[in-house]
């Protein structure tokens, strides 16, 4: 009997891909990454055209090990990780430790025997966008060679962010803290944040008014705004102080209207594209008010289960079956009036878009209430995205519009005033995708209808700064401008935060003071990294890569020649930031002065005898908050407001007699004591 290993990276998606297939089959998990880059050095050889040293990590080596013997026993290897450049280079990696490559070469002689066996046993690449019989069917009845080119971007990337992180790493330590990194990407959304909270601080507001008036029509009331001064078109800020408005106001409030016009037209509105990752993440962040981080799990869960196709992709095409099955659902549920005679296609607008990917859907069009779907959140998410595809594949939704212009006369004083209606009048893919939208009522009216003003408002009202940057803004605002990728944005705010460059406020992101500093260290010293065009350009190259076109050592060549005399240059040029000070409180443990230093959390007192001596502790200002209420556990302490060492959450509850008592949580005691009392 045909003995054929399959190996994917997880072992959800494992379970699910050996319920489709028979005997004869074997399907293993890497568990993710076999072999990377090691953390403790640079690995990278600079003057050998920057080949990389990988390694097996020690968390993958007891899985390799295994993987290795049932190797040895298959006739056949077929490789089936996820379709995207990270998923190509599981597979790549994978491939070179079963084959014993490079430092991974076995030394004993059962371990030779075993690769020698691997060796003569072929080796087969497959691809598949969601998991169904179906598409691993297609997929074994298709495989293919690795795919270089891509592996090759994949490094590239890989290795530029190391470049980066090593080298610029280091100087941020010397010139402003310990402890503080640098990245090739992340710096970019940093730089995005702290722009944006400049722009706040220089914003000043300017003062505008508007004005409405209730009209009657007989025993009809309605409100129009005023639109017109003098015939000329009235601008947001063509109001500018409460004088102007109250004379408007007067004149108004003793004006002749009549009715000038009323328009009645159809307005169409499109149902939005199927999902990218970019626009799930934003989705899923306004309506269900999950982070990214967590939609990216849930979507994870979901596809490894067969429900969705796969969740990373900048992809917004439809395959015709998929669009094949929406319009028997659709007519079949709602009636043909619900459903298109033809599919409706999409055009991506991210730049670096894989035209050949597919965007993501339901794998199949069952209801969501249908599906066995335990996790309540995860079924949230399932029903936004099955509901998304249905919509993309609706007609559009119709409204009628009226548009109402009228005319107030006072003296030789000549206002132009608006009001509109706006009635829906077909949902068509509103009937499963709801959005908001105005719907307003306006009564019956005629040119000939005599108007009297009941009431004249004026309404006074202020500029507003840009909005800072939520999750999901900021995401978009990655997207529009190409950096970054799909399986790339969680990563890049996750580390923007875990390493305190910014806090978040009411779910917008701030920068925080040493995520200015960082910022501003990168903008005068090193512009190219933090420069949106410079790494979007860079983007653009790594695509280039990932289609033949350029070998992979270019564009870190090009890149790392200038940026190593610039990096050279700045250690002598550029002075330290932050200066230790001394403080008058001695160490408790060795009695020596205590000094007041700069941390990537603040200031903090550390022992001047360092490294003998490695006391350190927080300064009085920055002790955690008390919230007046005593410790639980052992009642003679305080609980205070804490946060993690590595700021990963953003904080926690605790006792502030640590060690001596461990109480710990992560919600408030006092809002949890509030709940149990109601």
């Amino acid at each position: 009997m045909k003995n054929t290993l399959i190996i994917v990276e997880s072992p959800t998606k494992a379970k699910t891909i050996g319920q489709f297939l028979g005997k004869g089959y074997t399907v293993e998990s890497s568990f993710g990454h076999v072999r990377d880059l090691p953390r403790s050095r640079f690995s990278i050889e600079l003057e050998n055209n920057f080949a990389p040293e990988y390694i097996i990590p020690i968390k993958a080596r007891k899985r390799v090990t295994e993987l290795k013997k049932k190797a040895a026993k298959a006739k056949e290897i077929i490789l089936a990780s996820d379709e995207d450049r990270e998923g190509e280079a599981i597979a790549w990696h994978l491939k070179a430790v079963l084959l014993g490559a490079g430092k991974q070469a076995p030394k004993t002689k059962a371990g030779i025997e075993q690769m020698e066996k691997i060796q003569k046993t072929p080796f087969k690449r497959i691809v598949f966008h969601e998991i169904t019989e179906t598409a691993i069917a297609n997929a074994l009845a298709n495989p293919r060679d690795i795919n270089q080119p891509v592996v090759d971007a994949q490094q590239a990337r890989r290795i530029l962010d190391r470049i980066v992180g090593y080298k610029l790493s280091p100087f941020l330590w010397k010139k402003i803290a310990k402890g503080l990194s640098a990245g090739r990407v992340q710096s970019v959304a940093l730089r995005l944040v702290v722009d944006r909270e400049n722009e706040i601080r220089a914003f000043k507001p300017d003062e505008y008014w508007s004005i409405t008036v209730q009209l009657k029509n007989n025993e009809d009331v309605f409100e129009a705004r005023l639109v017109e001064v003098e015939k000329e078109k009235l601008e947001k800020l063509g109001i500018g102080t409460k004088e102007s408005a109250e004379a408007i106001v007067a004149n108004l409030q003793k004006a002749q209207y009549k009715i000038d016009s009323i328009e009645t037209k159809e307005v169409r509105k499109n149902p939005p594209t199927p999902f990218t990752t970019s626009t799930l993440q934003q989705a899923a962040s306004s309506r269900l008010h999950f982070s990214p981080k967590r939609t990216m799990m849930l979507a994870q869960n979901l596809y490894e289960h067969g429900h969705i196709t796969y969740m990373r992709t900048d992809s917004v095409n439809l395959s015709q079956e998929s669009t094949a099955a929406a319009r028997a659902f659709l007519t079949a549920e709602f009636g043909k009036e619900y459903a298109l005679e033809n599919a409706r296609s999409f055009k991506n607008k991210s730049k670096g878009a894989q035209e050949a990917h597919e965007a993501i859907r339901p794998t199949r069009t069952t209801k969501p209430e249908n599906l066995a779907i335990k996790d309540a959140a995860a079924r949230k998410l399932y029903d936004l995205i099955w509901s998304r595809f249905l919509a993309s594949q609706m007609p559009q939704a119709i409204f009628q519009a009226t548009k109402v212009s009228l005319t107030a006369t006072f003296e030789d004083k000549v206002y132009g005033l608006r009001t509109n209606g706006n009635n829906l009048f077909f949902d068509g893919f509103l009937k499963v995708y709801t959005q908001s939208f105005e719907e307003a009522s306006i009564p019956d009216l005629s040119t000939d209808d005599t108007l009297t003003a009941v009431t004249v408002t004026p309404s006074q009202h202020f500029t507003e700064p840009p909005p800072r940057y939520s999750e999901a803004r900021l995401i978009k605002t990655l997207e529009e401008h190409g950096i970054g990728r799909p399986s790339t944005y969680v990563p890049i705010i996750s580390v923007i935060q875990s390493r305190n460059y910014v806090r978040k406020d009411g779910g917008a992101f701030i920068p925080t003071e040493i995520g200015e500093m960082v910022n501003t260290m990168l903008t005068t010293h090193f512009p190219a990294i933090v420069d949106i065009d410079f790494t979007a350009k860079m983007e653009t190259r790594l695509d280039e890569i990932a289609e033949g076109k350029e070998p992979w050592q270019k564009p870190i060549e090009d890149f790392y020649t200038p940026f190593e005399l610039q990096l050279e240059k700045k250690y002598e040029e550029v002075a330290k930031v932050i200066e230790d000070e001394e403080s008058e409180e001695k160490c408790e443990k060795c009695e020596k002065p205590m000094t007041i230093k700069f941390g990537r959390f603040g200031k903090f007192l550390a022992c001047s005898g360092f490294p003998e001596c490695k006391n350190a502790k927080n300064l009085k200002e920055n002790e955690p908050a008390k919230i007046g209420m005593k410790c639980p556990t052992c009642s003679e302490g305080e609980i205070v407001e804490k946060r993690t060492r590595k700021g990963r959450r953003r904080q926690f509850w605790g006792c502030n007699k640590y060690p001596d008592c461990d109480f710990a949580s992560w919600k408030n005691p006092l809002e949890e004591n509030s709940d149990k009392s109601d």
